[in-house]
């Protein structure tokens, strides 16, 4: 519209990491397209995807970087952390092997983050919520870790239905410094 100053357009770099079908590129899939597919593809490298949004005034693209969790790539993920502005750790909520490990690896994907990215928002997604009963999860050992290691905060997510993806975008985009 004539007569309205151009909104400031500003570029986040995301970075999406944890350990290999916890949910990453569901998760971006059904944010940014609003798909879910029920078939696993592993991701090799990393996916970007980018999504644009206005936020508070801003025209915000955000960039999200699809890090691979799998052991054999961990050797390109300091190229792919550089110059993020904020991160997710996606863990999974299933009560299963896949779900004990990828929580127990939030520490060794928090150090990645620090090491590589300094100090930047991390926000945690707890996923697969569709698949486990919310009433018997343990959100004090949830919310201990988040004190523990200064994250923004944890959002129970799901890729499939969308529970809780809004919301944890969201505040992660408030935490990131303009």
């Amino acid at each position: 519209m004539e007569g309205q100053p151009e909104k400031k357009k500003i570029k986040i770099k995301v970075t999406i990491i944890g350990d290999g079908a916890v949910g990453k590129t569901s998760l971006i899939q059904k944010f940014t397209q609003g798909v879910f597919q029920t078939d696993y593809i592993k991701t090799i490298g990393a996916q970007l995807t980018n999504y644009e949004t206005e936020f508070d005034g801003y025209k915000v693209e955000l960039i999200f970087w699809d890090i691979a969790g799998q052991d054999n790539f961990h050797f390109l993920r300091p190229s792919f952390y550089r110059s993020s502005r904020a991160a997710i750790i996606v863990y999974s909520l299933e009560e299963n092997d896949l779900g004990r490990r990828s929580f127990e690896h939030i520490v060794k994907w928090h150090g990645d983050v620090k090491q590589f990215c300094g100090e930047i928002p991390i926000v945690l997604f707890a996923n697969k919520v569709d698949l486990v009963n919310e009433e018997g999860l343990d959100r004090e050992r949830i919310q201990n870790l988040v004190k523990e290691l200064n994250l923004v905060d944890y959002y129970l997510t799901s890729a499939k239905t969308g529970q809780g993806l809004d919301e944890a975008y969201n505040a992660l985009i408030k935490k990131i410094p303009r």
